[in-house]
């Protein structure tokens, strides 16, 4: 799988369009939705800037991309004038591959597979 990272600086009198645009039922969603290969965006928001954003697309390969932009130039370019509207600044971090992906456990709790290590090695000492 691959993740395709943006930032944008949105103008604070459309930051509710820009999260609406990219929201669950936005029209980025909706467009991308039917492609074969897309898993979903991702909108996180920077904590000391709330008008900085990251939009994270997941696709199972980049030639799906591709071929959904190829296909969808026509509508894909005439949300993005509108998005450019929106923003003070607009840049693309990268195109990533996700190598691995980690399990995270609430706190406090171990799996079982740790904690036969565990009594394993209590025993052994």
């Amino acid at each position: 799988m691959i993740e395709i990272i943006r930032e944008f600086v949105i103008k604070e009198e459309a930051q509710g369009r820009f999260e609406l645009a990219y929201g669950p039922d936005g029209v980025w969603s909706t467009l991308f939705a039917g492609n074969p290969g897309f898993r979903g965006t991702t909108l996180p928001s920077n904590l000391k800037n709330t008008r900085r954003y990251l939009v994270i697309d997941l696709w199972d390969t980049l030639a799906q991309r591709e071929q959904m932009l190829t296909e969808h130039k026509v509508e894909y370019a005439k949300m993005d004038a509108v998005f450019t509207d929106w923003t003070e600044s607009e840049s693309e971090v990268g195109i990533f591959r996700i190598r691995a992906e980690a399990t995270v456990r609430p706190r406090g709790k171990i799996s079982e597979a740790v904690s036969n290590r565990l009594k394993r090695k209590r025993r052994s000492t």
